[in-house]
């Protein structure tokens, strides 16, 4: 995800752009969660949080998989021509399974960082939406869904690292 895509336009001065807020949503940093739960003692901690946040990971990358293809999320209903279209597949998202296929996550365990995503180049659009196609949020409705799961299991709290990230005090 390197830069805005060309025909989105600027945010306004002080906004974050709907692309650097899915950057930030899919970056989850272990440094921030150690200083946040340990008072800044990151290295002893260092393996343990690489561990929790790659569980966090896979709890997101399985729920987004697992969502495309379904309304579970209340998304738009897909228009009737791109069902026909689709040989009458009323399932949004998924069509060759291409989408579905290409989630991924990475953690640098060095760094304490986490991304999940998709090198898709029609996941941006389809997760924040466009003029033409509606927004539905595979990524960012699949990290929220499973928040509960995550801190139960991991104590990562995406909401919280999402707000820092933004810069908004939750």
């Amino acid at each position: 995800m390197a830069g805005e895509p060309p025909d989105w336009p600027s945010p306004p001065s002080g906004m974050h752009s709907p692309w650097q807020a899915l950057s930030v949503l899919m970056g989850l940093s272990g440094e921030r969660l150690a200083r946040a739960e340990h008072g800044g003692e990151v290295e002893s901690f260092r393996d343990k949080l690489a561990d929790r946040l790659e569980e966090a990971c896979k709890i997101v990358q399985e729920e987004a998989k697992r969502v495309i293809g379904t309304y579970e999320y209340g998304w738009p209903r897909l228009k009737p021509e791109t069902v026909v279209r689709k040989g009458g597949a009323d399932t949004p998202l998924l069509e060759t399974g291409a989408l579905r296929d290409s989630i991924e996550y990475t953690v640098d365990r060095d760094n304490l960082t986490a991304w999940v995503g998709s090198d898709d180049p029609i996941a941006p659009y389809q997760e924040l939406g466009t003029v033409t196609i509606p927004a539905r949020s595979f990524l960012a409705g699949a990290a929220m869904r499973k928040e509960a799961e995550i801190v139960r299991k991991t104590g990562v709290s995406v909401h919280g690292l999402i707000l820092k990230d933004l810069g908004i005090n939750g």
